[in-house]
């Protein structure tokens, strides 16, 4: 039997970002939990807490620079739990399980698509360009389920009310993050780097405004994330056209009959 060397089999783990990472496992896991009790604000809320930490753990390993290969497959196990198991079962425990066969299979739809784009984002890390996702990234897909759990419940709207579009809202962030559609990363952000001073004051008007109403605000930045992708793309589009009519209009007219010689008698 070979011997593993004394160094690899001491080899350890980093305790700060996988901390946070298990931080983020637990809030996934406590918003099931809490689904399961029929608590489905105490789950949106865990939710948004799992979304927080997992935005947290990934920054933290790269300013301390204590990125790992156990961290990154930890991270993506922690995000299907937290941001594919757990929206999925709070979408049909609170509004999906009265429409049947139609409930379970667009949760389904939901979590696959999450178990999808995760994968296809740590095939392509290295392929992609960082200052965009490919696909709605799974937190977001997972804050769009949470935010309109926690909206109507605030303004006491029973899930059954709105199971309609609870159904369709599911589904779209599931195809949505499976999608070839551009979301902005946000990766090339420097916190290291300075900044204008009215960029501090955009940050503490930004906190106030999520604070005087942190569902319906919440709720609707993730609408506008969520809906940035498809104007990306169609602003894209239109301008692929414009480019194309452009080079169309400036070639030769092929068609165009050439001027005839005049023949003297």
């Amino acid at each position: 039997m070979p011997l593993i060397p004394i160094e690899k089999r001491r080899r350890g783990i980093y305790i700060l970002p996988n901390l946070l990472t298990t931080a983020a496992l637990f809030a996934g896991f406590y918003a099931i939990v809490q689904a399961m009790n029929n608590r489905f604000e105490h789950a949106a809320v865990a939710i948004f807490i799992a979304m927080l930490l997992d935005g947290l753990d990934g920054r933290v390993a790269r300013m301390t620079h204590t990125q790992s290969a156990f961290g990154a497959e930890y991270d993506s196990l922690s995000d299907m739990v937290s941001f594919g198991a757990a929206p999925a079962l709070v979408a049909y425990e609170w509004a999906l399980k009265d429409l049947g066969k139609f409930g379970w299979i667009a949760a389904f739809i939901y979590c696959a698509g999450a178990a999808l784009r995760l994968a296809r984002f740590n095939t392509n890390i290295n392929v992609v360009d960082k200052r965009f996702f490919q696909g709605l990234p799974s937190p977001a897909a997972a804050a769009l389920i949470a935010g309109m759990v926690w909206v109507s419940l605030d303004n006491n709207i029973a899930g059954h009310e709105v199971r309609w579009a609870a159904l369709a809202l599911t589904v779209f962030a599931g195809l949505s993050m499976v999608s070839s559609m551009l979301f902005w990363s946000g990766k090339n952000i420097n916190l290291r780097k300075s900044v204008p001073f009215i960029v501090v004051i955009a940050v503490v008007l930004g906190f106030a405004l999520v604070s005087s109403y942190p569902p319906g605000v919440l709720f609707a930045l993730f609408i506008a994330y969520a809906a940035s992708g498809y104007l990306i793309w169609a602003w894209r589009w239109v301008r692929m056209r414009r480019r194309r009519a452009a080079r169309e209009s400036a070639a030769p007219d092929d068609t165009a009959s050439s001027p005839t010689d005049s023949t003297t008698d």
